[in-house]
């Protein structure tokens, strides 16, 4: 990967993290299709940005340091809805948010055979392999 892409997906990772904070902390309606919309919403959202994580940052290893960042960030998230008068807290969605990160992880094999994602982790390999040739 080029260094102008890592940049470009730093820069839509903290854009994403700014997005996101927007959305959390906006007044919502509390209706039962905005509810399983939410949880759809939250997961879609911490599975792009596990995805922008792993994307921005391609020589260390998706593992506990990274996912570890996101569930901090999805539970200040929760905290800071806790004390917002149209929000509240949700174990439940700090719950789906960890579930995304663990669905990033898991899928990885998969998002290897996608020819335009896959950069990400053949560059890092041809990098390994020099450093260790060298």
């Amino acid at each position: 990967m080029s260094s102008a892409f890592i940049r470009l997906c730093r820069w839509a990772l903290s854009g994403a993290v700014l997005l996101i904070c927007f959305f959390a902390f906006a007044p919502v309606e509390d209706t039962l299709v905005a509810s399983v919309n939410d949880k759809l919403q939250h997961f879609s959202a911490f599975f792009v940005l596990a995805l922008l994580l792993d994307f921005a940052f391609p020589r260390a290893p998706y593992r506990w340091r990274k996912c570890l960042l996101l569930v901090v960030y999805g539970l200040l998230i929760e905290v800071v809805q806790y004390f917002l008068p149209w929000r509240s807290f949700s174990l439940l969605d700090w719950a789906v948010d960890i579930a995304a990160l663990l669905t990033y992880g898991i899928s990885t094999p998969l998002l290897k055979k996608i020819p335009l994602l896959r950069l990400r982790w053949q560059n890092v390999a041809m990098e390994e392999q020099t450093v260790r040739e060298e």
